[in-house]
């Protein structure tokens, strides 16, 4: 067989030349961009050369910090193609997370949204690699800022030659992206994707059995273009031929139900938060979505109901998909199988809501505590541990590789059960980590931040429902004798002294004289979290 190497420069240079005129729609600051793929390919060849102009090289690492949109979709494919780095930006990222993950990463450039300036600005001051900065806006004005040098995109781009050659000097397993997890504990874990890795999981979302991406569909990926590479659809999409529809910043439910029914887009993805307020304008009767064929949900598992409505209400397709930052991400999918088609309502749903069946290339165990495989019966909890060739074989530069990583296996800390059938379904994490509209909250991290101020004497956070975000925290807090120290006094210290993100902060504050406890002194979260709803529905 011909070990012809898997490479990205592959998937851009396919559709240059089979699909020059299919579209991609995106949404600016200005409004409405549309162009075809042959323009497309040749403004991304010219943000090759632009960078390359600026110094970058082979192995470098290349930041982007932006929304959904055509520019960024550019930069996916002009970076990792001259053998550079493509290092997508988590924007809700606390500031001191933010310039952490481009200190660790090393970025040399970094592509700024105009309206994310700000953010970086905050940050200047402490990073130690970055050469240049490029602001991406709808023209070549260069703001007014403190970064320097500051280059325009647009400018760049009419500059650069849109003719330029991709790097030949590629080979499948150099590095091409990289993309940190949400801080779940301690420091964000970079994870580094190579060339093969994002080639094969492109092609397992072409997959029937997976989200079936084809020339065919007309894509709009809701999930934010620095959450694990948005899911690889760009990637699979360009390649695919697909057309493209980039809901740019500032989306909303009804912006999103608006681009959906006026380019009649056929799949679309995003987290469980989008699709509830997805809901609530669809309530309204304006919005009829007869295109859609599948709605994809990750990020967090979506609760029946929803899927219900979808489904069942609207007959709309809903897809219920698990991943993780290590898993580039795709690695489950809930599709029934065509024996199960027939099933009571109910039953059909209940497996909807699962996360589903390990994506063909993957292999999957579930293990107990010893680390032996537990019984098929959807009953018996253990650990998921997944192995395969879009799977991260460790953290990058980051010592807890040790921890994650095991005899060839990445352990999920996801713990589920798995049926005879062998659908997964995620019952809990092995830590107390809260996930709130797709995103990981760390409760350790928030119990040591409101420990430090100096009126708490203990604080113990867990995740309490919420009908929005799925999840958000809740705090027990135990003042030191005399302290007079309020809710919001609280919040400000973590907001303002210790820097958290404002999305982090404790939904409800809950001042207690004793926090219940285990024989070894450990917070008993289960308890906590009994109370915690009693307090709420009262």
């Amino acid at each position: 067989m011909m070990n012809t190497p898997l490479s990205l420069v592959s998937l851009i240079e396919r559709a240059e030349k089979l699909f020059p005129k299919k579209e991609i729609i995106s949404r600016t600051h200005s409004g409405i961009f549309k162009y075809n793929y042959d323009e497309m390919v040749k403004r991304t060849r010219a943000l090759s050369s632009a960078l390359t102009k600026l110094g970058v090289k082979k192995g470098d690492k290349v930041g982007t910090f932006a929304w959904n949109h055509h520019r960024h979709l550019e930069s996916y494919f002009a970076i990792p193609s001259i053998g550079a780095v493509l290092h997508t930006i988590n924007i809700r990222l606390s500031a001191e997370h933010i310039s952490y993950v481009i200190n660790h990463a090393e970025d040399k450039v970094l592509l700024i949204d105009i309206d994310l300036l700000p953010l970086i600005e905050q940050v200047k001051d402490e990073l130690k690699t970055v050469e240049a900065f490029i602001v991406m806006s709808d023209d070549q004005t260069i703001p007014e800022s403190s970064l320097e040098p500051l280059y325009s995109y647009e400018q760049l781009i009419s500059e650069g030659d849109e003719r330029f050659e991709f790097s030949k000097d590629i080979d499948e397993n150099d590095p091409a992206g990289l993309c940190y997890t949400s801080a779940t504990t301690g420091l964000p874990k970079g994870v580094v994707y190579s060339h093969r890795g994002i080639v094969l999981h492109s092609l397992a979302l072409g997959l029937k059995d997976t989200l079936a991406v084809s020339e065919s569909d007309r894509i709009l990926p809701v999930v934010p273009m620095f959450h694990v590479n948005a899911w690889g659809i760009p990637f699979a999409a360009t390649w695919f031929g697909s057309t493209q529809v980039y809901p740019g910043p500032g989306m909303t439910p009804q912006i999103i139900a608006d681009m959906l029914d006026e380019y009649d887009v056929t799949i679309t993805a995003g987290v469980p938060t989008i699709w509830l307020g997805l809901l609530q304008v669809l309530e309204q009767g304006k919005h009829k979505l007869e295109s859609i064929r599948a709605i994809v949900c990750g990020g967090s598992a979506a609760p029946m109901e929803m899927i219900r409505k979808f489904e069942v209400d609207y007959g709309i397709p809903f897809l219920h998909a698990y991943g993780m930052t290590e898993t580039t991400p795709l690695a489950t999918v809930s599709r029934l199988k065509s024996y199960q088609q027939d099933l009571p309502e109910n039953e059909r749903l209940e497996l909807r809501a699962t996360q589903g069946l390990i994506v063909p290339g993957l292999n999957i165990k579930v293990v107990d505590k010893d680390g032996n495989e537990v019984p098929h019966d959807g009953e018996t909890y253990g650990e998921m541990l997944l192995q395969g060739p879009w799977i991260a074989d460790s953290y990058y530069k980051d010592e807890r590789t040790k921890e994650a990583f095991v005899d060839g296996w990445l352990k999920t800390g996801d713990v589920v059960t798995i049926d005879e059938e062998g659908f997964v379904k995620i019952v809990d994490r092995t830590g107390d980590l809260i996930k709130s509209g797709g995103e990981w909250i760390s409760s350790v991290d928030l119990e040591n931040g409101l420990m430090a101020h100096s009126d708490v004497a203990e604080a113990a956070v867990v995740a309490i429902p919420d009908e929005k975000w799925q999840e958000r925290p809740a705090a027990f807090v135990v003042l030191r004798d005399g302290s007079q120290a309020t809710k919001e006094d609280l919040l400000h210290f973590l907001e303002n002294n210790l820097k958290f993100a404002r999305w982090w902060l404790p939904d409800e504050v809950f001042f207690v004289d004793e926090i219940p406890k285990t024989s070894v002194g450990k917070f008993l979260k289960r308890e906590l979290r009994e109370i915690a709803k009693e307090k709420i529905t009262k």
